[in-house]
């Protein structure tokens, strides 16, 4: 949730490269101010794509703070859709920046009586003297994007989510929730639109549960890794064969590289198998428990029984990422698992001084690790 502006703050700038969330978070500030119900507020476009455009939009910027309200009314001026607050060449043209710098002095002399500015943009240069004083002034609110590099995007995806199908009145199972987090990736705004979907695909109820994810939900590019993951820890040959070519075939024909991505996805996959199983045997994890539930025990594990280097214990991987790891666990024995390490490395020295196409070493991997000693389990329908 986002914090509330105070009546008394005269200048917010909300940026960042969420779009999704920039957009939504500054229509509700605007709003909040009630921007739009008195004949003085004004709606600038901050788009520019040259610096002739960028000393236009600043001027009429400008102008319209230093027109007076109406008699008893507080003006807004929105300055939306800024493309010249970034670190990129329009951004850092001297003029431009001489530009701000004028403004940002004119902003601290000015009289805030009566007069609101709200500034949209994506990503900005924080070290700029313009968004330094737009910090003393007022705030500065900045949305980063999720990226699959990001150790938590995947919960704050899922509270996200659950946090907008809660205000439409909606319900999700936990499972559901984790499958279209993981199937469409982490892209605010293709998760918007996969919700409204669902939505309206569900309606007259309003609980979504699996089967809906699987029915109306898209598979994002992004998102394909996690597919050939989930398929190698449910132990599906089929699927996970085919989730191979799929992300073999969206590589661009950088093959060798995509398949040593691949690779390292796949050693990743089978690391947090080893440690879910490990935390079950060792009683410190049911396999069945809630997401919640598994949370607060796993904050209970006695520190001296872990690693001390992050990448080498399971406190290390996001919970949602081994919550989801510890039913996909049973699926292999401890044996398996280490044998499956060792079948990685063998791939990894052969994708390097071999040959053979990454997608046939792959192909062979696939099927030395979910077929192995256990065999291979039947595809749920």
């Amino acid at each position: 949730m986002h914090a509330a502006v105070a009546p008394d703050v005269p200048a917010v700038m909300v940026c960042g490269d969420d779009e999704l969330t920039v957009k939504e978070r500054a229509a509700r500030i605007f709003a909040a101010w009630q921007g739009g119900q008195s004949l003085g507020d004004e709606i600038l476009d901050g788009a520019a794509g040259s610096v002739t455009e960028v000393l236009t939009v600043l001027d009429r910027a400008r102008e319209a703070l230093n027109t007076l309200p109406l008699p008893g009314s507080t003006k807004v001026v929105w300055l939306r859709n800024c493309t010249f607050l970034g670190s990129d060449r329009l951004g850092e043209a001297a003029a431009v920046t001489d530009a701000l710098q004028a403004w940002a002095r004119e902003l601290q002399r000015l009289d805030w009586r009566g007069v609101r500015l709200l500034i949209s943009a994506g990503r900005v240069d924080r070290r700029r003297t313009f968004v330094k004083v737009l910090e003393q002034i007022g705030r500065v609110e900045i949305y980063a994007a999720w990226s699959a590099e990001d150790r938590d995007w995947a919960e704050r995806a899922a509270a996200w989510a659950y946090q907008r199908l809660r205000e439409a009145g909606f319900e999700i199972d936990e499972e559901a929730l984790v499958r279209l987090v993981n199937q469409v990736g982490p892209s605010p705004q293709l998760l918007h639109r996969e919700l409204d979907k669902l939505c309206l695909y569900v309606l007259p109820r309003v609980r979504i549960g699996s089967a809906d994810v699987a029915a109306v939900a898209v598979r994002h590019r992004t998102a394909q890794a996690f597919a050939l993951a989930d398929a190698v820890g449910d132990r599906d040959l089929p699927r996970a064969l085919q989730c191979l070519e799929d992300e073999l075939g969206s590589s661009g024909g950088e093959g060798d590289r995509s398949g040593l991505g691949i690779l390292y996805g796949l050693a990743f996959k089978i690391r947090v198998l080893l440690w879910a199983k490990e935390l079950v045997e060792q009683g410190w994890m049911h396999p069945e428990a809630d997401y919640s539930t598994f949370k607060a025990r796993l904050l209970r594990i006695p520190q001296e029984h872990l690693a001390t280097d992050r990448r080498l214990t399971p406190l290390g991987v996001h919970p949602f990422v081994l919550h989801k790891a510890m039913r996909a666990a049973r699926n292999y024995s401890r044996t398996e698992l280490v044998r499956a390490m060792k079948q990685l490395l063998e791939c990894n020295q052969a994708m390097v001084s071999s040959r053979l196409a990454p997608a046939l070493l792959l192909q062979r991997l696939l099927v030395g690790i979910i077929g192995g000693s256990g065999g291979v389990r039947t595809p749920s329908p």
